[in-house]
């Protein structure tokens, strides 16, 4: 049986699911939209708690007219198939290799972070206070499917991260790369089994606080004031794989 009518409870759900952030952490589901996604979701091992395609695009899930599935669709063109899934949330966060966000708005940037994660090996990301939830449809867009593969885990306790912490600020601290050179010594090869690396907002940066929990402050030399968010943990997660010791 097709669904004809926009009114569909289960259609009108997947709207409050992309819209609305305290709907989405009240019932632990999220959205995916396109082939692309829910391929990665399906190669991750997530099962869907329901999934949807446009008639006539043979597609598997519960058949939806074109018209209508666009109706429920964030994408400006809609799409030919969604699903909804559970939400995962890690016990806490996971070396050896961990980002760490804290005040980062925008989700387009977690999600490219998560991207990027995945890319360079990360164990998991962390989400501090003032993050973009990784789970709204921008962040799920802009993961390109890492959402399904790179652990999360919530944390209001730095004292929860794994490893040393390696605070990112513009300008500020021992270069990046210039952490493990043997004429300043400030990172020995066996002090980085465990690293996380912490990003902080789009334009304040991580806060004083913050900051002075951090074992060492890091920036990456640039020819201009800043990096966003997630072009900065993509250069900085580059180099700390680079240099990750073997367990």
């Amino acid at each position: 049986m097709t669904i004809t009518s926009p009114h569909n409870a289960k259609l009108k759900e997947i709207r409050k699911l992309r819209q609305r952030r305290r709907w989405r952490e009240r019932s632990g589901l999220f959205v995916a939209e396109g082939e692309d996604l829910l391929g990665s979701a399906d190669a991750s091992g997530w099962i869907p708690i329901e999934r949807y395609a446009a008639a006539g695009s043979g597609l598997p899930g519960t058949l939806v007219d074109p018209d209508v599935l666009a109706s429920a669709s964030g994408l400006g063109s809609g799409t030919r198939t969604l699903a909804v899934y559970e939400e995962r949330w890690a016990h806490a966060p996971a070396g050896p290799l961990c980002v760490y966000l804290h005040g980062v708005h925008d989700p387009g940037n977690v999600g490219a972070v998560l991207r990027s994660a995945q890319a360079f090996g990360a164990s998991g990301v962390a989400f501090g206070p003032g993050t973009a939830d990784p789970y709204s449809p921008k962040a799920v867009r802009a993961s390109m499917g890492a959402v399904f593969a790179v652990p999360l885990a919530r944390t209001d306790s730095l004292a929860a991260l794994p490893g040393i912490k390696i605070a990112l600020a513009p300008g500020a601290g021992v270069a990046l790369h210039e952490l493990w050179r043997s004429s300043h010594a400030y990172v020995t090869s066996s002090a980085i089994r465990q690293v996380t690396l912490m990003i902080g907002a789009e334009r304040d940066g991580l806060p004083e606080e913050v900051v002075r929990e951090a074992d060492h402050l890091a920036h990456i030399p640039i020819a201009t004031d800043s990096l966003n968010a997630a072009m900065a943990a993509t250069v900085a997660l580059y180099e700390l794989s680079r240099r990750m010791a073997p367990e």
